[in-house]
């Protein structure tokens, strides 16, 4: 992340977990399975936060990581609904005074069960945008706990099956726990998300190990991205010397249905400048780009249904051919992002596949096959040496 401070990796953060200590109350070793009432640690990773949203019900929605909190990446990304932030926690003091007065404005909820920051970091994006479609699992927790006071809303998050079950679909399958924390994951570094929103025209930030909401500043729709920077730089800054391990990542609307939308418009156009052009009826798939993979008769029935009325067509046929020119540039730019959000949720799917796979049947059988052969000895003596 590039924040005026030195550019670090990706790979520095990007599979930091959730916080493992900072909340309350500590469950069983201090490791939820997903399969006893407690929650699993969650991944700092665009693909897991995607997944998470669908799993909730919600549609129309995506999570983008920020490389950089400059102007023009964060302008890239509109619609932002609100953007998460995963730092290393450490106790101290904010002297910062608590928003009040926000009951039944704010959805604040604190949190009261362990690892369970990112999920709420997530809900606290999506329950104060009310814009978003947010199904029906979240749309009647939003109305029934509407007026509860935080502790009662983080509770009922705690309490919530659906919630609990969606944050816990990233659980792996781990057959071997400790009964008590290792002596090396007593000293382990804990991490907490945190989220950033816009609500009537106040900038927010919401961290469920608080009170309640911060008020940063005023804002508008228009300057609360450039506003939000400032206050995450410090953050950042304060860390600075001892730690490089941050990551901002934003909730935006799907970049998969809005290319496809505008690309089913920009071949809706393109095919009636043709037919002007020709004078012959002509499918969206034709000219110069015919026989590329998407036309407006291979998208989704929604993107094909979104394309916009056709505006009035130029009657020179000089100005046709060079507008048919232009259409097909722009149709073969949308098609590459298409394909490139398409690959990106075909990528994501396969690293959550092997986020949750169970390998030690793999390992163990792996080992029983060394063993067989003879080898187990030497490379255990092997290990012994570099050790």
């Amino acid at each position: 992340l590039s924040v005026d401070l030195p550019y670090q990796t990706k790979r520095s953060y990007a599979t930091i977990s959730s916080c493992t200590r900072c909340s309350y109350p500590p469950t069983r070793s201090g490791r939820s399975m997903g399969n006893d009432g407690g929650w699993t640690t969650i991944e700092s990773e665009p693909g897991v936060f995607h997944q998470l949203i669908q799993e909730f019900g919600v549609s129309g929605l995506q999570v983008e990581e920020l490389w950089s909190l400059d102007a023009e990446s964060l302008e890239a990304l509109r619609p932002v609904y609100g953007l998460v932030f995963l730092f290393k926690w450490v106790a101290e003091k904010d002297v910062r005074e608590i928003a009040h007065n926000t009951l039944g404005k704010v959805f604040f909820a604190k949190q009261v069960i362990q690892n369970a920051c990112a999920t709420q970091a997530l809900l606290a994006i999506l329950m104060n945008a009310p814009q978003l479609q947010l199904g029906s699992t979240l749309s009647s927790f939003r109305e029934f706990t509407a007026d509860f006071p935080p502790e009662m809303k983080g509770l009922a998050i705690s309490n919530s099956d659906a919630i609990r079950l969606a944050h816990n679909s990233f659980a792996r399958p781990e057959p071997l726990i400790p009964e008590e924390p290792s002596e090396s994951s007593k000293g382990e570094d804990a991490f907490h998300f945190i989220s950033y929103v816009p609500v009537d025209g106040v900038l927010y930030e919401l961290d469920g190990l608080k009170e309640g909401p911060i008020a940063l500043c005023s804002c508008s729709d228009g300057d609360w991205l450039h506003k939000v920077v400032p206050h995450i730089q410090e953050r950042i800054a304060r860390y600075a010397e001892k730690e490089i391990r941050f990551n901002v990542m934003a909730v935006v609307g799907d970049k998969l249905e809005a290319a496809q939308k505008q690309l089913a418009a920009k071949e809706s156009l393109r095919a009636a400048a043709l037919q002007r052009l020709t004078g012959e009826p002509t499918s969206s798939g034709s000219g110069a780009c015919q026989g590329t993979p998407m036309s407006l008769d291979g998208l989704p029935a929604a993107a094909a249904a979104a394309a916009p009325d056709l505006p009035d067509l130029p009657g020179d046929r000089e100005a046709l051919r060079a507008l048919v020119g232009h259409l097909e540039q722009e149709v073969m730019v949308l098609q590459d992002q298409v394909q490139s959000e398409t690959d990106k949720r075909r990528r994501w799917s396969d690293e959550n596949i092997r986020r949750r796979h169970n390998y030690v049947p793999l390992l163990f059988n792996m080992l029983q096959l060394i063993a067989e052969r003879g080898q187990m000895g030497p490379l255990v003596e092997r290990a012994r040496t570099i050790k």
